[in-house]
């Protein structure tokens, strides 16, 4: 069964553009990856998912139910994780993760103790004192405590320091290996590439691109990092041309054997050829175009 499947979903706000004509399955068991930068059409994705804005076109279903009709169903089984969480003022967390529970009339105590240990969250702060990073391990936890089905993440590790980052990611890929299908939204390339194994990419509120990371990343260009001196820049293929002192550092899709004769006419004391990473194909697709899909 798809945790994820949509065809042509799309939002409008009146005339101005949403999402459009997004199409796409996420198996159960997945960690999936969803990348675009803001404005791209990302949480207008999740929150039309979730069933918290009303879709203009298209259809959708949520581990088998659709999104509008089985939406109270749907969120019962479902964990999301807001880019900005926002808690009613008085509260302390323990208040915070206890309401979130009962909507669900589930006894999470153990698991949410268990949650804010490993977050380092100190449950019995109120919600006014918490750092933005407090907040959202806050957000966390009530995504997680009721061990749902489908975790939705929406530019999740904003506000959390690097040592944070890590433990998290640890518990989602400990959930992953337990079954539980992970939708992740962000604009942090690296924790794409890190952790999923798949992902779809967003531009203006389409998807450009969907496949496996591996395959997303693959590219006929080469990262050359050249120290020495060399009349390369008028070759064909060279681009994102960038020279401090004698370093030269380019992308390059043109013939290989042509680069080496030209270098080889120069005076080279090191060189490096090698892939370029996720974030660098990622600008290709939003500069360059990239392939609708």
């Amino acid at each position: 069964m798809d945790a994820i499947k949509t065809r042509d979903l799309s939002k409008y706000y009146g005339k101005a553009r949403g999402i459009e004509q997004i199409s796409l399955r996420v198996e159960k068991g997945e960690f999936f990856g969803f990348i675009g930068p803001n404005g791209a059409g990302k949480s207008t994705t999740i929150r039309t998912l979730l069933g918290l804005i009303r879709r203009t076109g298209g259809e959708a279903e949520v581990l088998g139910r659709d999104i509008e009709r089985d939406r109270k169903e749907l969120l019962a089984r479902v964990g999301y994780l807001p880019s900005e969480a926002v808690f009613y003022p008085g509260m302390r967390v323990r208040d915070v993760l206890k309401l979130s529970a009962d909507l669900r009339k589930t006894d999470c105590r153990e698991t949410a103790a268990q949650l804010c240990d490993r977050l380092q969250l100190d449950s019995s702060r109120k919600v006014e004192e918490l750092s933005f990073g407090n907040r959202k391990k806050t957000a966390i936890v009530c995504a997680l405590q009721h061990d749902p089905e489908l975790l939705i993440l929406d530019e999740p590790t904003g506000g959390l320091d690097p040592l944070m980052q890590k433990e998290f990611f640890d518990i989602l890929r400990e959930r992953n290996r337990a079954g539980t299908t992970i939708f992740m939204s962000s604009h942090v390339l690296s924790e794409i590439q890190h952790n999923c194994a798949r992902a779809a990419i967003i531009r203006a509120g389409r998807i450009i691109a969907c496949d496996r990371v591996e395959a997303l990343s693959k590219t006929s260009a080469k990262r050359v990092v050249v120290h020495g001196h060399a009349d390369f820049g008028a070759l064909d293929g060279v681009r994102d041309l960038k020279t401090t002192g004698d370093t030269a550092d380019f992308l390059y899709s043109g013939d290989m054997n042509t680069l080496l004769a030209a270098l080889s006419a120069g005076d080279i004391r090191d060189l490096s050829v090698s892939e370029p990473d996720l974030e660098e194909i990622f600008l290709h697709y939003y500069e360059d175009g990239g392939a609708e899909k």
